[in-house]
C-alpha cells in the first residue's frame, strides 16, 4: 500500500496569540482543529520538493521574523470555508517565500497569507456561524519567528519534522537555527 505524504512549510501562530482563533476552530471545525494548529502556510508541497535546498535556504535567511496584518474574515469555496486573510501588500511574507524558494522556483506564485478558521473539506460555514464569528475580536497583526517543516501521512494529524527559529540581533551567519527536529539533524548557530 502506497502512503500519501504531504509536506509544507508553515508559520504556526504562537499559543498565546492563538487562543481566540483556536476556540473558533475547535467549536466550528473540530476535525481540522485536531489535524493541525492555527497557522499560515508559507510554501505548499508542490513548491518544496527539494527539502535539502529548502533547509539550506532557510539557514541562509536574512529575515528575523515577519509581521502579518490581518483583515476581516471571509468565506471561500462557495461559502463553505472561512478564513482570516492578510491585508495590505504582505511584502515581508512574499520576501520570505522568495528567499526560501531561491534556486527552486524563479518566480514564486502570489500566495495570500491567511489563517483558515473552517476548512471546507470537513466543515461548513453557515450564515449564522459567519455572523457569530464576525462578532469576535480576532488578532489584527501577528509576528512569526519560526518556520516549521510539517508532514501529513494519509490524511492523519500533521507532524512537525523540523522547526527553524528566526533569531534577531545576531550576525547574518547566525540568523537561523533548527530548534526541533525528528530527523536527528541539529544545526546550531552556523559557522
Amino acid at each position: 500500500m502506497t502512503s500519501n505524504i504531504r509536506r509544507q512549510l508553515t508559520l504556526f501562530v504562537e499559543p498565546p496569540d492563538a487562543i481566540t482563533i483556536e476556540q473558533i476552530r475547535q467549536e466550528f471545525n473540530p476535525i481540522q482543529f485536531e489535524l493541525i494548529k492555527a497557522h499560515v502556510t508559507l510554501c505548499r508541497e508542490d513548491e518544496i520538493g527539494n527539502l535539502e535546498k529548502v533547509r539550506s535556504n532557510i539557514l541562509s535567511l536574512t529575515q528575523t521574523g515577519i509581521e502579518i496584518s490581518f483583515g476581516i474574515i471571509e468565506r471561500f469555496d462557495n461559502g463553505k470555508g472561512l478564513f482570516l486573510p492578510a491585508k495590505g501588500d504582505n511584502k515581508e511574507f512574499e520576501e520570505l517565500r522568495r528567499q526560501v524558494l531561491t534556486g527552486l522556483i524563479d518566480n514564486p506564485r502570489k500566495q495570500v497569507a491567511h489563517i483558515t478558521l473552517m476548512h471546507p473539506r470537513n466543515s461548513v460555514c453557515t450564515d449564522t456561524i459567519f455572523k457569530q464569528v464576525g462578532e469576535i475580536n480576532l488578532p489584527t497583526s501577528l509576528r512569526f519567528r519560526k518556520i516549521s517543516i510539517i508532514e501529513q501521512k494519509d490524511g492523519e494529524k500533521w507532524k512537525i519534522l523540523e522547526e527553524f527559529e528566526l533569531t534577531s540581533g545576531k550576525p547574518t551567519d547566525e540568523k537561523c537555527q533548527i530548534v526541533k527536529s525528528t530527523h536527528n539533524i541539529h544545526y546550531k548557530n552556523r559557522q
